[in-house]
């Protein structure tokens, strides 16, 4: 009797669930619009990697998967996030110069990096994870041979990037410290400092709906002779793209005056 040979394993089961998920987290984490969304599926992402990890007998990159990767640097992430703000936009300009030939040269050399290192674990017989750790007697015993020996400089200079952007996200947390809080007396000052140089109004800044055609915070406020006050309306407004359109709400005021400066012009002809 012929024993029999199963034809899926636990192996392949564990990739067919878990590389989707990957895929789509890394799509997910492209197409995104909102930055938070992004992290998340690159968290969905990271976690399907390390279940990858876990089914092709690799408990060292499994561990490191969730612990560095999806427990420390994706919480990195999320801190500049939140620093930084979700409703912030990306300035187009280019404020460095180069940077966008530096950009794509880096993009270049990656790619000839990735296509290199798939070519050489496709091209030539696979040696299996038995044969390729033998010498140095088991999976972890070979990684940190390699890490403390051949790659150690590499694994430094990751150790020194990682540290320096902690202590960078630190200091910019907690600048506050590092200056003297300005008191409101301290403000007043800076107000009439700016008024006298710049000529910017001490002042608050104008209502959003007044002297408009509606209250609503979404329409701005219309000067005294009919104009837009640009500073009226907050940028969180004008990100949300539901600010009302000022040409029909500076339309009354300016027919207005137009029938104002007529009636004028009339009676100086009399």
């Amino acid at each position: 009797m012929t024993s029999l040979v199963p034809l899926v394993t636990a192996q392949a089961v564990a990739f067919w669930v878990l590389a989707p998920v990957a895929v789509l987290g890394a799509l997910g984490m492209v197409l995104f619009r909102k930055p938070v969304h992004s992290a998340l599926s690159l968290a969905g992402m990271m976690i399907a990697l390390a279940g990858l990890y876990a089914s092709l007998d690799a408990p060292f990159l499994f561990v490191v998967q969730i612990i560095v990767y999806t427990g420390a640097i994706l919480m990195l992430f999320l801190f500049v996030l939140m620093l930084v703000g979700v409703s912030t936009t990306d300035s187009m300009m280019e404020t460095i110069r180069g940077h966008r030939v530096a950009s794509v040269l880096a993009a270049l050399g990656f790619a000839i990096l990735l296509i290199s290192a798939i070519g050489k674990g496709i091209v030539g017989a696979p040696r299996g994870l038995e044969d390729a750790t033998a010498e140095f007697g088991g999976n972890v015993p070979g990684l940190a041979a390699l890490i403390f020996s051949d790659y150690i400089v590499l694994f430094e200079a990751t150790s020194a990037l990682l540290i320096t952007a902690a202590v960078a996200a630190m200091v910019l947390a907690h600048g506050e410290q590092l200056r003297p809080k300005v008191r409101q007396a301290g403000q007043l000052k800076a107000r009439m400092r700016n008024y006298a140089t710049d000529g910017k109004h001490p002042g608050p800044l104008p209502n959003p709906g007044v002297y408009a055609t509606s209250n609503a915070v979404q329409s701005p406020a219309l000067l005294p002779d009919g104009s837009i006050a640009e500073n009226s309306i907050v940028e969180a407004m004008r990100d949300r793209g539901v600010v009302a359109n000022p040409d029909e709400l500076a339309s009354p005021a300016q027919h207005t005056f137009a029938a104002i400066e007529s009636v004028k012009a009339e009676e100086g002809r009399e």
